[in-house]
């Protein structure tokens, strides 16, 4: 299992995902801890991203971009700052790494020694 922790630092609690209905964001993110993190990256560290539907550039913290460099398949989903919602990540997503062509949730090249 991993080591995972909110994004300030605290234990991921079981109501981490209410939604404030003033924002639509979750109540916490749960992201790899600090020392799973320094364990390296497998993509690069990128803080914005674009919602392919509304065409708005969500910015996140460093905490949240260092989990999707060091596991970019750890989330399912993520929020739109224009739409003020969550939706899919990945191949079948609806976001992509502002300034590219990848969907977020995704690995610009296989791992060494994969096809």
């Amino acid at each position: 299992m991993s080591d995972t922790t909110l994004t300030d630092g605290s234990p991921v609690t079981p109501d981490h995902r209410d939604i404030n209905p003033a924002t639509g964001m979750q109540k916490g993110y749960v992201v790899l801890s600090a020392n799973e993190r320094a364990k390296g990256f497998v993509e690069p560290v990128r803080r914005a991203y674009v919602h392919e539907k509304c065409g708005v550039v969500t910015n996140m913290g460093l905490a949240l971009a260092e989990t999707y460099a060091r596991d970019p398949f750890f989330y399912s989903g993520t929020f739109c700052a224009g739409c003020e919602a969550h939706f899919p990540v990945g191949d079948g997503g609806q976001f992509v790494w502002d300034g590219t062509s990848q969907k977020v949730g995704t690995r610009a090249t296989a791992p060494s020694g994969e096809a």
